[in-house]
């Protein structure tokens, strides 16, 4: 079966609230919401089918867009091939020009709505930033929350508590105030012990590539409104966090890193290649920062995740 090619856009206003579209009754997937967009012309580069296609739906003008997130996906009647940019600025007044309603939603409502069973890991990468800050070994608690604060109040939306070399309570008693830090403002992402679970509600769960493979086959550990995330390195796990349906995951190392000097790196050329078989976003990881961005994208990436490239530079009180 022919694989459909779609350019879809995830079209952000400028109070970060997203545009969607119902389907027509009588079409594929009638009656449920989708991301704007149609089917990309023999020949035709994405982004042009994107402009074409959102002047025709929506009469507006795309004036800035970046990808986002591809995403293949098999219905039993249909094939398809969803090409997504997110489009950050327009010009024109969206209205349905074919008769179909919208809303603009706030990327934390957007589960709320019915997607296509393709739209799903768009609904995905819509809600995550393009930063995936991770915290850094061999600090005090208190400079971790110090700096946990600094990182939330210059913007970061996404926050792993890595501190691999503490004590599980010491662990535990950090996470709970982190927790409050990060509380309607960033979401954050704990690693430990599955049996924690039910003493963090509001927390996401990043599995090491190690619980990975151990717990893969059992699926999902908690239901689809808590994030979950895996570290992975490689091509079979990218295939162990897609059959345990995770909602994103880092994939590393990018580049060589301080941290693990000697290391093989996968480059950029082998990790846009293992992103292009995943179909949920990735953050790259590994000598890679905010400089990276640009290329993270073109790479297929939702962003980067980095230690000591977003940690915040906070002065130290002279003894």
């Amino acid at each position: 079966m022919k694989r459909v090619h779609v350019a879809a856009a995830v079209i952000r206003g400028l109070d970060g609230r997203v545009l969607i579209a119902r389907r027509p009754d009588d079409k594929h997937q009638g009656g449920l919401w989708e991301f704007p967009g149609g089917k990309v012309e023999e020949g035709e580069a994405v982004h042009v089918a994107l402009a074409r296609e959102l002047k025709e739906e929506l009469g507006i003008d795309v004036e800035q867009a970046r990808p986002l997130i591809r995403v293949q996906h098999d219905y039993s009647d249909k094939h398809v091939l969803l090409d997504v940019w997110e489009v950050s600025a327009f010009s024109g007044a969206p209205h349905g020009a074919e008769g179909q309603p919208l809303a603009w939603v706030t990327p934390r409502d957007l589960p709320d709505y019915e997607f296509p069973a393709a739209n799903e890991p768009i609904v995905q990468a819509a809600r995550l930033p393009d930063r995936y800050l991770i915290t850094p070994d061999g600090l005090e608690i208190p400079q971790l929350v110090q700096g946990v604060r600094a990182a939330v109040a210059n913007g970061i939306r996404l926050i792993q508590l890595r501190a691999p070399n503490m004590y599980s309570p010491e662990y535990r008693d950090l996470a709970v105030d982190v927790q409050g830090l990060c509380a309607g403002k960033a979401q954050l992402m704990l690693k430990g012990p599955l049996e924690w679970l039910g003493d963090f509600p509001a927390a996401g769960w990043h599995l090491t590539s190690e619980q990975l493979r151990k717990y893969a086959p059992n699926g999902r550990p908690f239901p689809r409104e808590r994030l979950l995330a895996a570290s992975c390195h490689s091509a079979e796990e990218l295939e162990l966090a897609a059959r345990m349906g995770v909602d994103f995951v880092t994939l590393s190392p990018v580049q060589p890193t301080e941290s693990h000097p000697g290391e093989p790196a996968l480059g950029w050329e082998a990790a846009a290649e293992l992103i292009e078989g995943f179909n949920q976003p990735v953050f790259l990881l590994g000598g890679v920062g905010p400089q990276d961005l640009e290329r993270a994208w073109q790479a297929g990436a939702q962003g980067v995740a980095g230690i000591r490239a977003f940690w915040p530079k906070i002065d130290q009180p002279s003894s």
